[in-house]
């Protein structure tokens, strides 16, 4: 049985599942589903068709499910999907999807949001992310499982971050970031491989060195400042061809390089073409 506080509004027509507690001075809309066990602390509002699965954590003043800040948004029926065990701290704001898109803005499971987030409309976000404090995701972008975005980041529309990668904090991110890199700057630019993360998460030694060789023929520049990236994707490949981590990260720069300003997903939009990759 769900616990409500007396000082909460949960309008007619919201479902909340067992165990869900909702915490004083919230308001739940009526078109909002609340999985079994997911806590609101206080303060907080959640809008719009917007189903939230099991045991979720949102702090105060957390808002979920607004409508999008598109000029091109017109009162369209829209949704916002959360997973399960996601925590959402204080400030953060989650808008809902638009018919430029999917018409939704979806966040996988076991995700950490910090203070002052934003996430813009159609955003899909992966699964054990860790989004930094003051991070500002706009519309359309993609986020691939276990990346960390640092504190107070900007991101343009239309970027896709790769699995594994990390984003210093402070960076202006304009252009895809590929998996299993860090990047950091202003615009973002990949600084090193994401060695740190990838032993964290256990992975092989072998895939660790064929990532390691991968940064340096890909990002260290040749004496002259050039670099034949297209050839070194399929020495790679060549090299490598049996590692999904490399078959991975060669396929997300090809995207990448075939997108409009180093964006994948913005020739999606073009081509009308988009795809729903997080599941």
């Amino acid at each position: 049985m769900a616990q409500i506080h007396p000082t909460s509004i949960v309008e007619d027509g919201a479902t909340l599942g067992p165990g869900v507690v909702v915490g004083p001075f919230c308001h739940v809309g009526p078109s909002v589903t609340l999985g079994p066990g997911t806590t609101l602390k206080s303060h907080v509002v959640v809008m719009g068709r917007t189903t939230l699965g099991a045991d979720n954590e949102l702090w105060p003043f957390a808002t979920l499910g607004g409508d999008p800040q598109d000029l091109k948004f017109n009162g369209e029926d829209s949704q916002l999907i959360l997973g399960d065990r996601n925590v959402v701290r204080e400030n953060v704001t989650i808008h809902k999807g638009t018919d430029n898109d999917h018409g939704l803005t979806r966040i996988g499971d076991d995700n950490l949001i910090m203070v002052d987030v934003h996430i813009g409309h159609d955003c899909l976000i992966g699964n054990r992310i860790v989004i930094a404090n003051g991070v500002g995701l706009s519309g359309h972008i993609l986020i691939e499982d276990h990346a960390v975005i640092g504190g107070m980041c900007g991101m343009h529309e239309f970027v896709t971050v790769g699995k594994y990668a990390y984003v210093a904090g402070r960076s202006r991110v304009t252009k895809d970031i590929p998996p299993f890199m860090k990047v950091a700057g202003n615009p973002a630019v990949v600084r090193l491989f994401n060695d740190v993360g990838l032993k964290r998460h256990r992975f092989e030694q072998s895939t660790i060195a064929a990532l390691r060789d991968a940064w340096k023929k890909l990002y260290k520049r040749n004496g002259d400042g050039s670099i034949n990236r297209e050839g070194v994707l399929i020495e790679l490949l060549d090299r490598y061809g049996d590692n999904d981590a490399i078959q991975h990260l060669v396929a997300s720069v090809q995207n990448s390089r075939n997108g409009v300003h180093g964006r994948y997903r913005e020739r999606c939009r073009r081509d009308n073409a988009f795809t729903n990759p997080v599941k």
